[in-house]
């Protein structure tokens, strides 16, 4: 009894020699250096016409990469995460908050007074 199985078998889409004369030839390509502040070296190769970028991220580190191997660009600052009070407080001085609360809290006072339910 024969199998029924696949035709193929054993062989994969784009197996067997396959050279430049069934794929085409290789553009003509560039190999461009870049340099990070850890002292890393990517080499990233492009095509010719492609115009090679100013900066480049590094694989190793991920900082940024330049290609000038004596200045490399520093570090991005990172700044750390501020809650909602901080930025109240750089929008506020401690004089106007200080009012903002006691406009607030007289407020308050003056419905407690009044009878008023407040939730």
């Amino acid at each position: 009894m024969a199998g029924g199985g696949n035709a193929i078998r054993g062989s994969r889409v784009g197996a067997g020699p396959m050279g430049e004369a069934e794929r085409g030839e290789a553009a003509p390509r560039q190999t461009v250096t870049y340099f990070c502040s850890h002292d890393h070296r990517s080499v990233v190769t492009f095509a010719i016409e492609a115009a090679a970028p100013d900066s480049w991220d590094c694989p190793k580190c991920g900082l940024p990469a330049s290609l000038d191997s004596e200045n490399p660009p520093p570090a991005p600052k990172i700044e750390p995460y501020k809650t909602h009070l901080a930025y109240v407080k750089e929008r506020r001085s401690e004089t106007e908050a200080a009012d903002i609360l006691d406009e607030a809290v007289a407020q308050l006072r003056s419905r407690r007074k009044a009878g008023e339910i407040i939730f």
